[in-house]
This record gives structure tokens, sequence and C-alpha cells, in this order.
């Protein structure tokens, strides 16, 4: 009967730590899954729009609407890195007309109507832009990796009526 009784206790044991592991990994695949706002900035630093198609699919059904933002992140990175080029392009045809003007070459077509003074001073003048223009595809990027990382903290974010009612001041009642 000792036996018995030991065998019974050894046996409640067993089962009974195995119910309570299984109800561990229950509530562990059961619950619900965190949206970081790291991975959704790091993947916007990786490839830009990457963090809100993250964040899009991240959200519930009825919330989705950050892949909208990826056509115009690209059109903002697209635009500024155009005028990136052209002004890179006229800076440097500018630069070498006057180059051929101080070493008595002939002088670009282009050109022809501006003096020296006006060479250096359009030079001048799309060299600033150049640099605007990298300004311009830095701030594009940034802003998309900073956008992605806000939205991810409003992923799970409830704003529905029932949590908006809990808020309101005991004078309105």
């Amino acid at each position: 009967s000792l036996m018995l009784r030991a065998l019974f206790v050894l046996f409640f044991i067993i089962t009974s730590s195995t119910l309570f592991s299984q109800e561990d990994a229950a509530t562990e695949s059961d619950s619900i899954k965190v949206h970081s706002p790291k991975k959704a900035v790091i993947f916007s630093s990786i490839v830009p729009g990457a963090g809100q198609v993250y964040n899009h699919i991240a959200m519930p059904k009825g919330k989705r609407k950050a892949f909208w933002k990826v056509p115009l992140i690209y059109a903002g990175l697209g635009a500024t890195s155009y005028f990136l080029i052209k002004n890179q392009q006229i800076q440097k045809a500018l630069k070498t007309d006057y180059s051929n003007r101080i070493n008595g070459g002939t002088p670009d077509p282009r050109w022809q109507q501006f003096d020296d003074d006006g060479i250096l001073s359009l030079y001048n003048q799309y060299l600033t832009r150049r640099d605007l223009s990298i300004l311009g595809v830095g701030a594009v990027y940034l802003i998309q990796i900073v956008d992605a990382g806000i939205e991810a903290h409003f992923v799970d974010f409830d704003r529905s009526e029932e949590h908006t009612s809990e808020l309101q001041s005991p004078c309105n009642l």
C-alpha cells in the first residue's frame, strides 16, 4: 500500500508538471506578438520604405494604411537624386568652361553670353544647389526612417469607442 501511494504521488507529480509546462507553452504561443519599432527602423534604414511595409503588415485589417507612403518615399528620393545629379553635371560643365576660358580655350556655346565673373557666379549657384540636393536626399531618407519608427509605436494603438469613453473626465458625466 505504501508502494502504491508512492507510485500515485510520483504519477501525480509527473502529470502535474507536464500539465503546467503545457500551460506555459500554450500561453506563449497564444500571446500577442509585440510589434518592434526597432525592426521597423532597421528595415527602413536598409531599404527605404521597408519599415512602412513592415508596419502595414502588422496592422489589424481595418487600420492598414501605411503602404501608400512607399511611392511617396521613392518619389522624394528620386526627385532629390535627379536634382543632385543635374546640379552636379551643370556645376562640372561650368567649372570646365571657366577652366577653358582661363587657359585660352574656346568657351562652351551654352555659356557664351556670360563673362568670367558670370560663369563663377553660376558655378557657385549650382554648387550651392548641389549641396542642398544632397541635404534633400538625406532629409527624405531620414524622415522615412523616423516615420517608420513613429508609426511602429502606433500599430497596436486602439482608438475604439469603449477605450476613449474611459478617458472622459468626471465633469463630463
